[in-house]
Parts: C-alpha cells; sequence; structure tokens
C-alpha cells in the first residue's frame, strides 16, 4: 500500500509537467531544430542577425542595470524592516509586496500615467522627463516589481543574524559602516545573492514592460520571440531564439537554485531579532532624515504608480466620477476585447481558483516527496520538478501553439490550457512556499504516529498537513495572485469569451482608454493586497 501511495505522488506532478510543460518545450526544440532532418540552420541565423544579436546583449543588459538599481532601492528597505518596528509595519509591508503580483499592463499604466506627455510628473514640472519609451522606463519599471523580492529576502535573512557577532566586534573597535562592511555584510550575502539573481531572471524574462514603455527599439528576447511569432508569423526564427532564451534562463535558474539553498541554510538559524522601536529621537536626529529621505524615494518610484492607477480610475476630465467602475458590471459586448467585463472578471476569477486547486496538489506532491523521501534518481526529479521557474510566459505560449493545435491533443484555446499555463507558471512559487512549510516539520512527529499505528498517508494527514497549513495558504494565495496577473501565455491561446481582465486592461491601454483599465487594475491590486496582508498574518515566507 505505501509504496503504491508513493508511486501515485511521484506520478501525479510528474504527469501534469510532462504533458504541460516539457512535452510543450520539446515541441519548441523540434520546431527550431528541425526542417526535413536535424538543422542548426535557424539557430546560427538568429546568432548572425545584427538585430537579434543586440536584442540579446540588451536582454542582459538591462536585465543587469535592472537588478543592480532593484538592490540600490531595496537593501534601505530591507534593513528598516529588519530593525525597526513602527506604525503600520504590516500593511506597509504587504502594500511594498503588491507591485509584484500586479499585472505588468498595470506597472506600465502607472508608468504612463506618471511619465507620459500627459502624466502628473509631466504636469508639474512642466516638461517631459523623457522617462517614457525608453530603457530608462524599463529598468525603473523592473525596480518597482522587484523591489519586494529584495527587500523580503534580504530582512528575514538580516532579523536572524546573530547579534552576539555584531557585539564581539564592537567590543575589538569596530563602529557604523566598518561594522556593517566586515560584519554584517558578509552574513547576508547568501540573501543579496539569491534576491539578485531572482530579480535578474524576472527582469531577463519580462515581457509586457519593455513591449509598452520600452517600445520595439528596446525590445527583449520575449518581445522579439512574440513579434517574430505572431506578426511575422515566422515559427522556426521564433522557436530558434526560444531555444536560446529557454537555454540561458535554464541556466541562470541552476545558479539560483544553487544560491537558494545557500539562503535557505542561513535562514534556518534559529535567532531571531526582535526589531525595536523607533524614537522620537532617532527620527529627529540624522537618521530619521535618511529614513525621510529614502521613504521619499520609495513613494515617488514604488508606491506613486499605484496610487496613480487608484487616482486615475475615479477621475473624468479632471472631475470625481465613478463611471469607469459602473463600466465593470455593463453585461454590454465590448468590441474593445471582445467579451464584456462581468465575463472577463469571472474568467480571471475562475482561471485563479483553478490555478490554486492545480498548484496546491503538484506542488504539495512535489514538495512531500521531496522532502521526505529517499528514491533513485532524486537529484533528477528535484531539477525537473523546479525547471518551471526558469521558464517564460511566452515561451510556454508558444510551446502551447505547437503542442495543441492539432489532434489528439487539440486544446488550442480551451480554458482548460489556459488553466494548464497558468499552474505551470504560479506551481514553483506555490512550491517554495510548501516545502519552507515542511521543512520546519520534525520528521519525529509523522514518525510517532505511524508508530502508533497510523499508516503513512494518514499520519502526513492527520499530523504532518495541519502543521503545514500556514505555507499552503501562503501558497495558494500567491498562485492565485501570479493567475489573475498573467497575461503573455494567456494572450497567445486565448479566444475573445475568455478574455481576462489582464487582457482587457492591455486592450484598453492599446486604445488610449486609461481610465476603464485603472479601474480594472485597481480590483486586481484590491485581491493582491488582501491576499498579502493574509500572508503577514500567517508569519510565513513567500520567497
Amino acid at each position: 500500500m505505501r509504496v503504491r501511495w508513493h508511486h501515485a505522488l511521484l506520478a501525479l506532478p510528474l504527469a501534469f509537467l510532462l504533458l504541460f510543460f516539457y512535452y510543450p518545450i520539446v515541441s519548441i526544440a523540434k520546431t527550431g531544430l528541425w526542417d526535413n532532418g536535424p538543422t542548426f540552420r535557424y539557430l546560427l541565423g538568429v546568432l548572425s542577425n545584427p538585430y537579434y544579436r543586440r536584442v540579446i546583449l540588451f536582454t542582459i543588459g538591462q536585465a543587469l542595470a535592472s537588478t543592480a538599481l532593484t538592490l540600490l532601492l531595496g537593501l534601505p528597505g530591507a534593513y528598516l524592516f529588519a530593525r525597526y518596528d513602527f506604525p503600520g509595519k504590516r500593511f506597509i509591508r504587504a502594500l511594498l509586496t503588491v507591485p509584484f503580483v500586479m499585472p505588468s499592463v498595470m506597472v506600465a499604466l502607472g508608468f504612463i500615467l506618471l511619465f507620459g506627455r500627459s502624466g502628473l510628473f509631466t504636469s508639474l514640472l512642466g516638461r517631459d522627463l523623457g522617462i517614457l519609451y525608453s530603457w530608462k522606463a524599463i529598468l525603473l519599471a523592473h525596480a518597482f516589481y522587484n523591489f519586494p523580492v529584495v527587500v523580503r529576502m534580504v530582512s528575514s535573512l538580516w532579523q536572524r543574524i546573530n547579534p552576539h557577532y555584531e557585539e564581539a566586534a564592537m567590543s575589538l573597535g569596530a563602529r557604523g559602516f566598518t561594522l556593517f562592511r566586515k560584519v554584517t555584510l558578509p552574513m547576508l550575502y547568501p540573501a543579496i545573492f539569491a534576491s539578485s539573481m531572482l530579480t535578474f531572471i524576472f527582469s531577463f524574462l519580462s515581457f509586457s514592460i519593455p513591449l509598452i514603455i520600452g517600445g520595439y527599439r528596446y525590445a527583449t528576447m520575449e518581445v522579439a520571440i512574440f513579434t517574430t511569432i505572431m506578426t511575422l508569423l515566422d515559427f522556426k526564427t521564433g522557436a530558434a531564439l526560444a531555444i536560446l532564451q529557454m537555454a540561458m534562463s535554464f541556466t541562470f535558474m541552476y545558479v539560483y537554485l544553487k544560491s537558494l539553498e545557500t539562503y535557505s541554510r542561513a535562514e534556518e538559524q534559529r535567532v531571531f531579532r526582535e526589531p525595536v522601536k523607533l524614537s522620537l529621537k532617532e527620527l529627529a536626529g540624522i537618521r530619521g532624515v535618511l529614513i525621510g529621505f529614502y521613504s521619499l524615494i520609495v513613494a515617488l518610484f514604488i508606491v506613486s504608480p499605484l496610487l496613480a492607477v487608484v487616482y486615475h480610475s475615479f477621475t473624468y476630465g479632471g472631475s470625481f466620477t465613478l463611471r469607469w467602475y459602473e463600466r465593470l458590471f455593463d453585461p454590454s459586448y465590448n468590441p474593445i476585447f471582445g467579451s464584456n467585463s462581468i465575463r472577463a472578471i469571472g474568467y480571471t476569477f475562475l482561471f485563479g481558483f483553478a490555478t490554486v486547486l492545480l498548484s496546491t496538489i503538484v506542488a504539495l506532491s512535489v514538495a512531500y516527496a521531496s522532502h521526505r523521501w529517499r528514491f533513485k534518481g532524486k537529484t533528477l526529479f528535484d531539477a525537473l520538478t523546479t525547471l518551471p521557474l526558469g521558464s517564460s510566459a511566452i515561451v510556454i505560449g508558444l510551446g502551447y501553439i505547437r503542442a495543441f493545435h492539432a489532434p489528439p491533443l487539440e486544446l488550442l484555446g480551451s480554458p482548460f490550457l489556459i488553466a494548464a499555463a497558468h499552474t505551470v507558471i504560479a506551481y514553483p512559487f506555490a512550491l517554495r512556499a510548501i516545502s519552507a512549510s515542511l521543512k520546519k516539520i520534525k520528521p519525529s512527529l509523522g514518525e510517532a504516529a505511524m508508530s502508533l499505528g497510523a499508516s503513512d498517508v494518514r499520519a502526513f494527514l492527520a499530523v504532518e498537513l495541519p502543521l503545514a497549513f500556514g505555507g499552503i495558504l501562503v501558497g495558494a494565495i500567491f498562485a492565485f495572485a501570479m493567475s489573475i496577473a498573467e497575461l503573455g501565455a494567456t494572450y497567445m491561446i486565448y479566444k475573445p469569451q475568455y478574455t481576462t481582465v489582464t487582457i482587457a486592461i492591455y486592450r484598453y491601454l492599446g486604445s488610449r482608454q486609461f481610465g476603464p483599465a485603472s479601474a480594472m487594475a485597481v480590483v486586481l491590486m484590491l485581491v493582491s493586497l488582501v491576499g498579502f496582508l493574509i500572508i503577514e498574518r500567517t508569519g510565513e515566507e513567500i520567497w
């Protein structure tokens, strides 16, 4: 019975990933490397093309620059959240996490409303800053998007640094920046490197931000793959470019996973330093001035895009209005996105709940098998089940077009295929949360239950599953948030009747209708904020 249970639990996630991740990936490889026989013609064609070479170099360069800018903005925030306690800390922490799961089209909308020709900053300064539709907008938007990753990962480890090390260094005369550089910073390296790699990967695989606020002049590999396939209808070249991107992203993902192991070991320290309350004396001194200056920068570049979207959703012609929210409940057909707002919201939540169910089942199976069992090929199993984290939405969309467009698996345009794509994208984040939760459970608890006659399954359901509920809840919330924010893969495989809110927002942006786009974005923002407030209450980490 135990062997059957083990085999079934292992077979479930592998079958799902083989069908909806690896089979589409193989289809892409076959398209790019096969033309009446094995060939490297299309790969060599991409590498020899000056345009594609420039796109590849720009993709790597902007990812490096975005990572550096994100660290510059995020490290002071990590220090504040790790060392200090202040009113509204949980709410602010949840609010600052919202950008990470916001639809990338909403991020683009926020920057258009701030830095566009009719934007807030342009109006206040009386001139166009030249940020929008440039590489500067891409870097700022990526920093906005990935800021929560650095803040949460680094602050989590910072709180676990044993204060005795710093006290010993201080007794030897180390103070201020010297103490930080020689003692604190080296112990933060695992979190800094892991968060940097994750930020780099997300920036490397970014699609909507370069497409909307960068333009084709600043196209990344994601944008080039999309336009080559969807506009030029050149599947061979697009597949070859996708193969190059996958090879690079999987390499970066391998480095990230190795860094994550080091980070996880560092995070397991039992010491947890309680944050201290900010005193009025500190706020009135130089430290208070620095905190105020940093808060202003965060407000300008992290919070203001969110506020700009909220403000614009309630205005029309400079006056207060609710007309954009009335459109959310308008049952009439909208030709802009081929459906109506109510159906778009309904399908968004339907795909979200389906993603939660599938992601939780697959992630829980993988996490339990990985952390509780030893079997032949376990290292390979771990690698195969974590590889989706290194894939992009556009590559998944391309794979689905190639793999599911003809019998016997003619699923293209099906809502089930959209749910599968969302699950592949969201499942790695659910896996991370559930794995972290299961690691905290002592194996002896399950063994004690089995020693009293409980089966393997019953011991897991009765003892370990309730203890891991916090991690499962966090993984489910994160999967839901990732699903409602997804655009790239959905845009490539959907039919108009299955329009989601993110696609509707993208269509509104294309027709320059920022009001209804803002109202829809606010709905997603509120849903994500509520989810992350719940995460803050659980005390579980999501990275």
